[in-house]
C-alpha cells in the first residue's frame, strides 16, 4: 500500500481517518487524492505544518471551496471535494469541540438531473433478440451480449460487477454468483434464478468449447472478440448500436445506459411485488441488500416513479381503503 504522504498540519488526522475509512472495508483510493486537493491547499495557505495546535476553521474550508470555484473546476468535481472536506470535518469534531463543520447546504449544486430509463418488457425483449443476431454469427459475441444484457436485467447488478465474474464465481450446484469486489470492495453472494442460472452455466459451456486452448477456473466469463475481458467501453458501444436497431430514441437525459438496467430490474421488482400482494415495506431490505446496498437509502434512488409502478401502488391504496371504508360505513362503495 503506498504511503499517503500528507504535509500539512492536519497530517497526521488524515493518515488516522483514511485508515479508519478503510477498516470499515471502504475502498478509499480516489478520495485520497481529493483528500490531497485539501492537504495541498492548507500547505499553501497555512505553511506552517508544525505549528502550536489548531482547528480546522471556518476559512480554512471555505477559502479551500472558493479556491476550487476559480479554478472552474466541473460541478461533479467540486461535489466531491466537498464532501471528502466534510467528511473529514465530521470525523475532526469528534476529538475537537472548535472544529468547523461545513453545513451540507454549502455543496454545490448540480445542474444536471439525470433521470433514469425504465425499460419497457418488450424493450428488453426486443434487445435481447438483436443481441442474439450480432455478428460475426459464428462466434461468441452474440452469446455474450444476449447472456449479460440478460444477468443485468435479472440481478441488477452493476456493470462493473458482472464484468468482473470469473468463471469460478458462479456455484452451478446452488445458482449462486460471488461478487468479489462490489462497490466499495464489499463481496456478497447473489441468488439467480433457475432459467438465469441454466443460461449462464450454457453460456459458459459455450466459451469453453469455442477455446482452442484449456479456459482456468479464474478467467473471466464475458470476453471480447480478442478473447480479453470485455471493457465497459466496447458494452456501450454494442448496447448503443442496439438501441438503434430497436428503435428505442435516445431520452433528454441521454439515455437509455448501461446502467439503466440496475433501476429497470429494482423497478420491474417492485411492480411484481405489489401485483403479488407482498409487503413491499417489508421487502426492501431484501432488495437492498440483494442489489449490493448498505441500506435501503440508496435502493430509493432506483425507484423510479412510472406510470405502471404508480398505477401498482395506487391500487393497492385504493384496495385497502375500501376495505377500511366498508368496515366502518357498511359498504359505501356497494
Amino acid at each position: 500500500m503506498k504511503p499517503l504522504n500528507f504535509r500539512s498540519y492536519f497530517r497526521k488526522q488524515m493518515e488516522n481517518f483514511v485508515n479508519l475509512r478503510r477498516l470499515s472495508g471502504t475502498d478509499y483510493q480516489s478520495q485520497i487524492m481529493l483528500l490531497k486537493y485539501f492537504d495541498d491547499f492548507l500547505v499553501q495557505k497555512y505553511s506552517d505544518p508544525d505549528a502550536p495546535s489548531q482547528s480546522l476553521t471556518r476559512d480554512m474550508v471555505e477559502g479551500y471551496l472558493e479556491s476550487d470555484r476559480n479554478q472552474k473546476l466541473s460541478k461533479r468535481s467540486m461535489i466531491n471535494r466537498f464532501s471528502v472536506v466534510r467528511q473529514f470535518a465530521l470525523y475532526l469534531s469528534q476529538f475537537d469541540s472548535l472544529c468547523y463543520v461545513p453545513p451540507s447546504r454549502l455543496a454545490p449544486k448540480s445542474n444536471t438531473s439525470r433521470l433514469p430509463y425504465i425499460y419497457k418488457k418488450t424493450e428488453i425483449k426486443k434487445l435481447f433478440d438483436e443481441a442474439a443476431k450480432l455478428t460475426p454469427s459464428d462466434s461468441l459475441r452474440p452469446h455474450t451480449y444476449h447472456t449479460l444484457f440478460g444477468l443485468l436485467y435479472t440481478t441488477g447488478l452493476r456493470i462493473g460487477e458482472a464484468l468482473a465474474l470469473n468463471i469460478e464465481d458462479f456455484q452451478k450446484e446452488s445458482n449462486l454468483l460471488h461478487i468479489r469486489e462490489g462497490k466499495f470492495r464489499k463481496s456478497r453472494w447473489v441468488p439467480l434464478s433457475t432459467s438465469a442460472g441454466k443460461i449462464l452455466q450454457e453460456y459458459i459451456d459455450l466459451r469453453r468449447r469455442k477455446s482452442s486452448l484449456p479456459v482456468p477456473l479464474d478467467s473471466p466469463i464475458f470476453i471480447s472478440l480478442k478473447k480479453k475481458r470485455l471493457h465497459q467501453a466496447t458494452v456501450f458501444k454494442a448496447l448503443q448500436s442496439l438501441l438503434k436497431k430497436c428503435g428505442i430514441p435516445k431520452s433528454k437525459s441521454n439515455g437509455p445506459r448501461i446502467h439503466d438496467f440496475r433501476h429497470t430490474f429494482a423497478v420491474h421488482r417492485l411492480i411484481e411485488w405489489y401485483r403479488s400482494g407482498q409487503d413491499v415495506n417489508a421487502r426492501l431490505p431484501a432488495l437492498a441488500t440483494y442489489m449490493g446496498h448498505v441500506g435501503i437509502t440508496s435502493t430509493q434512488i432506483y425507484l423510479q416513479a412510472t406510470a405502471e409502478l404508480l398505477a401498482q401502488g395506487n391500487q393497492r391504496f385504493l384496495t385497502h381503503f375500501r376495505k377500511k371504508v366498508k368496515s366502518k360505513r357498511g359498504g359505501f362503495y356497494d
